[in-house]
């Protein structure tokens, strides 16, 4: 379902600049979305690893030099190794939304595919930190499943 061509030529919105509504709100596809809720359960990854290792360690190991490399222990641990594992393929999966958008492709792979990803994405979180192995795992392969849908839009 490619964008009008009007919106792919000059990229903004047939309501123009003087609507109250943003610019560019009527262009933004499903996958986008996703990939704005992708940034927010990010953050939830960083807050969570951050505030559990501060919360082990103290305030005052937490705002010093760090001299002692101390490396976070059991659920701060796993929430430091899930921050670090969503990083390791959020970046595949943003570039591939933003490569259909710019493109102006969308249909049901990219739709499902983006939609895999955030749920693997949201059920790996919770199943990481409470050190669920095979249920995480298969948290991971739906969100990869995911990427690979995204990929497949891509060449269709």
């Amino acid at each position: 379902m490619p964008r009008s061509g009007f919106v792919q030529q000059y990229g903004v919105c047939k309501s123009g600049l003087g609507s109250k509504k943003s610019v560019y709100s009527e262009m933004l596809t499903y996958e986008v979305y996703i990939l704005l809720a992708a940034v927010v359960l990010g953050l939830v990854h960083l807050s969570a690893a951050s505030f559990s290792f501060m919360a082990q360690v103290g305030n005052k190991y937490s705002v010093g030099a760090r001299d002692e490399n101390i490396q976070p222990t059991g659920i701060a641990g796993r929430l430091n190794r899930a921050q670090k594992n969503f990083m390791e393929t959020f970046p595949f999966f943003a570039v591939l939304v933003v490569l259909g958008y710019v493109s102006g492709i969308s249909g049901s792979f990219s739709i499902w595919g983006s939609t895999l990803y955030i749920v693997g994405r949201l059920l790996f979180l919770p199943l990481y930190a409470l050190g669920t192995p095979w249920l995480r795992t298969f948290s991971w392969n739906i969100a990869t499943l995911g990427l690979v849908l995204l990929l497949v839009q891509l060449f269709q």
